[in-house]
């Protein structure tokens, strides 16, 4: 198994660009399913779990081209010959039930094992399920896989409230609203730049939706989509991690195709530690203005809020930071698994139920630390950025589903990091 090894060496200073972020992307190739015809998705990031999307469509008979070295994602739904998304492929990452809103609302039935992929609390799909039963859809649940059919062969549309906010439930219910028939309203529907990027690429497809970005979305079902060509938005989560290298280890770094807009709540977070951000024709030029930056305190919440995503990283901001920082978890339970490992450092965490308090030290020191999900693995590698000595982040495989080239990109802003391949 691969591990990175980091060496703490001061400033960073240049450019790091930022790919299509991958939760968008994961969310539009399903939309796919939708139509006969051609979808093509530029600015793609080039990431396992999208080879695991790749590998699930493809499984139900579409095609997946990745030209130009993986960022254009070229797609074809008009030969499905499949309507069970198997187990194999399912388990590997939980964004695999966006299959089923848009197989359900195409053909009228769908077949879906339950998903994994994830090692940060439950997580269920009982919001996905009840939010299509609310358009019509009766499901049976049943040896681990959700067989859904839609009476008549054709979803209608309803009113979908939704008891929390829930992303990915939205994207369901909203890929399976524009071909139902009549009008079908989400209540308390999530607002992220993800689910916005969904409503225009559907848009694009001939989709009928009001809303999108607002709680309450508004969707007009047609009879058929188009195709469409559709860039994929800046990954905001890649954009905020990166923000925080020179954060952590002083330097100014230039986020090429980074928006404000796309994380407001965490750059007020960073300023008010004392980190400038300036916004420039290609994106967010950031740079810290102290030896050390000010302890914050953090709640997680849903978008427009500070992201969960982003929660494991600030950590390790917060570890080298002067005074006391409270972080609270409110989206996932189990998300601290982190902390353990940032204390192997040298930090000061006491993990308290959903509340992690951080007293920031001096200087973090290097260690041997193991990556426990796809965020702690680029906390721990944040981390040995600004420690003393070398830092050995090992099952890097979680770093691989959410994060492209993070070897070049670091090391191209003068970071020591190399990738061990081991036997």
């Amino acid at each position: 198994m691969d591990s990175i090894l980091v060496t703490g060496n001061g400033p960073l200073n240049g450019e790091i660009p930022i790919a299509g972020a991958k939760n968008a992307c994961l969310t539009l190739m399903p939309a796919t399913l939708l139509s006969d015809e051609p979808l093509t998705l530029t600015n793609a990031p080039r990431l396992s779990d999208i080879r695991t999307m790749t590998a699930l469509l493809q499984s139900l008979g579409a095609e997946v081209s990745a030209l130009q070295g993986g960022k254009v994602l070229a797609m074809s739904s008009h030969g499905l010959n499949n309507h069970t998304a198997d187990y194999d492929i399912v388990r590997k990452m939980r964004a695999s039930i966006l299959v089923l809103g848009p197989m359900l609302a195409r053909d009228g039935h769908a077949v879906v094992s339950l998903p994994g992929g994830c090692a940060i609390g439950a997580r269920p799909v009982d919001l996905h399920l009840k939010a299509l039963e609310a358009m019509g859809a009766e499901m049976d649940l049943r040896d681990g896989y959700v067989h859904a059919k839609a009476p008549g062969g054709r979803l209608r549309g309803g009113v979908v409230e939704f008891p929390f906010v829930s992303v990915g439930a939205t994207e369901n219910a909203l890929l399976a609203a524009t071909l139902a028939k009549g009008t079908t309203v989400l209540k308390r529907a999530a607002r992220e730049p993800e689910i916005i990027d969904l409503a225009n690429c559907l848009r694009a497809m001939g989709a009928q939706i009001e809303g999108d970005g607002t709680d309450t979305i508004t969707i007009q079902g047609v009879d058929r989509l188009n195709g469409a060509t559709h860039p994929v938005v800046s990954d905001r989560i890649e954009l905020g991690t990166y923000m925080l290298a020179p954060a952590i280890c002083g330097g100014e770094v230039e986020l090429l195709g980074g928006k404000r807009s796309l994380l407001e709540a965490f750059c007020q977070k960073l300023e008010e530690a004392g980190v400038e951000i300036t916004e420039t024709d290609k994106g967010l030029k950031v740079r810290r203005k102290m030896d050390r930056v000010r302890a914050v305190d953090v709640v997680t919440e849903p978008f427009p809020g500070f992201p969960t995503d982003l929660q494991a990283q600030m950590m390790a901001l917060m570890c080298t930071a002067d005074g006391v920082a409270t972080l609270e978890e409110k989206i996932f339970e189990n998300r601290f698994m982190h902390a353990p490992e940032l204390i192997r450092m040298g930090a000061q965490i006491d993990v308290h139920g959903g509340t992690a308090t951080v007293t920031g030290v001096k200087q973090l020191k290097g260690a041997p630390v193991m990556a426990t999900d796809l965020r702690a693995s680029v906390s721990l590698i944040l981390a040995g950025l600004a420690a003393e000595g070398e830092t050995r982040v090992s099952r890097v495989y979680h770093l691989d589903r959410g994060y492209e080239h993070v070897v070049r990109k670091l090391s191209a802003v003068g970071a020591k990091i190399e990738r061990i391949k081991e036997e």
